[in-house]
């Protein structure tokens, strides 16, 4: 998995249809999907209860891009062998999830992952300050995890202050939270370059009309690509 930092697609499967999520997978790589993002939750850390690793284990046999797996649970250590045998490719752990986030970071990678790390709204960027150099990703959550669909909190300013504490390292990016075609740009602009995106992508298409999730897609891409540019 080469690091570049064009705009990237993630569209998370917590908004597709849950009967048939093989086709809707295929559907958004096949109408652009850059990466799929997939929510693990534990309804402990974040109130939801979602994916465990045999699911993610089925979804890895239709994923053809990259499978980016986001844990909202706590403890996340003695989990990450499973997620590593289900074929995560990258694995995002939160940094409020635990006392030890490097040592977390650390033991991702050493299970054959990229490893990610995730800040709620009320963490400060500061936070991932010391382990940035063991993180492949920062997720930045722009709602409060455990619920889909819901309003954009604008944190521009620690998105730049990210981008600022990065540097020239080869780490990610990523948005999570209300991300749709008006909220893109704010992100991009300030520096992300892995957008997740559920409703906005799934709205108004199914896996007999993708072209929906398509157009979806390019508009949310294509909003954030102008922002990244004019940055």
């Amino acid at each position: 998995m080469s690091f570049d930092r064009s705009i990237k697609i993630a569209p998370s499967i917590l908004s597709a249809d849950f009967a048939d999520f093989g086709r809707e997978i295929r559907a958004i790589e096949d109408q652009g999907a850059d990466w799929v993002h997939v929510d693990v939750m534990d309804n402990h850390f974040v109130p939801n209860l979602t994916f465990g690793p045999q699911a993610v284990k089925a979804f890895r046999r239709h994923v053809q891009t990259v499978m980016d797996v986001h844990l909202m649970i706590a403890p996340v250590d003695p989990s990450i062998a499973a997620y590593a045998d289900a074929g995560a490719d990258i694995l995002t752990a939160h940094v409020e999830a635990g006392p030890h986030i490097h040592r977390t970071l650390q033991a991702i990678r050493a299970a054959g992952m990229k490893a990610g790390v995730a800040l709620n709204p009320g963490t400060p960027a500061e936070a991932v300050a010391h382990v940035l150099d063991l993180a492949d990703l920062v997720l930045v959550m722009t709602v409060n995890p455990g619920f889909g669909g819901q309003k954009f909190i604008d944190l521009t300013g620690k998105v730049r202050q990210l981008r600022a504490m990065i540097g020239d390292r080869p780490v990610h990016i990523e948005i999570d939270g209300g991300v749709d075609p008006t909220t893109a740009p704010i992100v991009a602009g300030a520096g992300a370059d892995v957008l997740v995106a559920g409703s906005a992508v799934f709205r108004g298409g199914s896996v007999d009309a993708p072209q929906v999730y398509g157009d979806n897609i390019r508009a949310i891409r294509a909003a954030a690509a102008q922002a990244s540019r004019a940055a």
